[in-house]
């Protein structure tokens, strides 16, 4: 019976790993519809609030757009005027109709006045083509904006969903454990009544049994964590149960080959629509200056205008006032700024100096385009070799707790020296676990500044 249980634990802790795989297939299986990777990020890019919003400033920015591009045509407005005049205190009303004037008895008197007039800037320092040309890079910068908030919502989707893998096959691997510990508990109970085991070995079996269901709770915390985080990327209501799928990761995708750091840096500076922005924005600052200093330049407008009146309490009928009073008008007007209070020369250096500012976010964006991708890489290298290390710490991990335990069922060793050996091997698993998935998240990354797309 003994050697049957002992035979039963080593069982449980060489198929730890493949537990967590289990565990991960059966809460899928039984809590309903499954979110692939592919699924949450399209998902997110559709319903993101974030992404929504900065959708809407570049919505605004195309209508800004065209307004300024409306701005090269001429004003064109119709007037109409109806006016009553009452003069209550007068014998007689004085009424005046174009070159005619008459008098009547009555104290009120009515006119109107019928008008189109048309408005237009002629010339203005080319201040209208640069202000087209700036709300026209605006408008990029603005779709530009979309993409980078859609790029960094996914980078955190791959993050998250990456954490709730890890997670599940860390509870795995802490269910496993607690089995493993019950059964030496129970080995133990059994040693405890046959009189080859004492009493404070037994409350160490019991002790470590606890732990080990406490390290359960605490993962299975960890792992309800990780989702809601999903959930919140995904603006899923927090009372909605997530389940993803598994994804089938083999040891020839950790150990993948990484490209070359100064490869996937010049390949993201031609893509990545931060690095694209400050460009612009540099652009667009050289733009503001052009349009600030034709403050300097005078101004042309031209006016134009059709319009007749008329009257009451005359001897001419409404047609016929509206004949006689027709007019027609036009006229050029040319503005020479002489003292604007110092406006147009502040707006000149304002604008150098936003230009001097966009140049250096540019630089500080490159830099951090940099570093990260060189963290990206370094952890991705330092994940691949402690994988390695790691793989061979569970085999000779495993190897050992085997012969411990076989030793400690023959009185050999010691409960203190049995659990030693089972808390390395727990070591070793959640080492190689870590780095396991840090070396794909990492190089999930590192192809996604390379370029421009996330295949797990």
């Amino acid at each position: 019976m003994v050697r049957a249980k002992t035979t039963r634990l080593i069982a449980l802790c060489l198929i730890a790993t493949a537990a967590a795989h289990g565990q991960t297939a059966d809460s899928t299986a039984t809590t309903g519809d499954r979110w692939s990777l592919r699924r949450c990020l399209d998902y997110a890019t559709e319903m993101n609030i974030s992404i929504k919003i900065n959708e809407a400033n570049a919505s605004s920015a195309e209508i800004d757009k065209k307004a300024a591009k409306a701005a090269f045509l001429p004003s064109l407005n119709a007037n109409v005027g109806q006016r009553v005049v009452n003069n209550p205190y007068s014998e007689s009303n004085t009424i005046i109709d174009g070159d005619r004037i008459s008098s009547t008895a009555s104290k009120t008197s009515y006119n109107g006045s019928y008008g189109i007039d048309l408005s237009w800037t002629l010339y203005e320092g080319n201040r209208r083509i640069n202000d087209y040309k700036q709300q026209k890079v605006a408008a990029q910068i603005a779709q530009l904006t979309v993409d980078e908030s859609i790029n960094s919502i996914q980078e955190s989707i791959v993050q998250a969903y990456i954490q709730i893998l890890y997670a599940t096959e860390a509870v795995g691997i802490n269910r496993a454990t607690l089995q493993s510990s019950t059964a030496e508990r129970e080995r133990g109970a059994a040693l405890l009544e046959a009189g080859t085991l004492s009493q404070a070995d037994y409350a160490q079996l019991v002790a470590n049994e606890s732990n080990d269901r406490y390290a359960l709770v605490s993962a299975e915390a960890t792992l309800d964590g990780y989702k809601l985080d999903l959930k919140q990327l995904l603006e899923l209501d927090n009372a909605e149960s997530i389940n993803i799928e598994p994804l089938d990761i083999s040891n020839a995708d950790v150990y993948a080959m990484l490209p070359d750091k100064e490869t996937i840096y010049e390949s993201a500076l031609a893509f990545r629509p931060e690095i694209k922005a400050g460009e612009l924005a540099i652009e667009q600052s050289e733009l503001n200056t052009t349009a600030a200093k034709s403050g300097y330049i005078p101004t042309l407008s031209l006016s134009a205008g059709i319009g007749s009146s008329h009257t009451n309490g005359n001897d001419f009928s409404f047609s016929e006032q509206m004949k006689t009073n027709w007019n027609n008008s036009v006229g050029l007007t040319l503005s020479i700024p002489i003292f604007d209070r110092r406006q147009t020369k502040s707006n000149v250096q304002r604008a150098r100096l936003q230009k001097d500012i966009s140049r250096l976010q540019l630089d500080d964006s490159k830099k951090a385009l940099r570093k990260s991708i060189e963290n990206l890489w370094l952890n991705a290298r330092s994940a691949q070799k402690q994988f390695a290390a790691a793989n061979e710490k569970v085999k000779s991990c495993t190897t050992s707790y085997q012969l411990v335990s076989e030793q400690f069922r023959l009185g050999m060793k010691n409960t203190v020296e049995l659990l030693q050996e089972k808390n390395n091997l727990l070591a070793a698993q959640h080492e190689m676990l870590q780095a396991k998935y840090t070396s794909i998240l990492n190089t999930a990354l590192l192809d996604f500044y390379c370029y421009g797309v996330i295949d797990l």
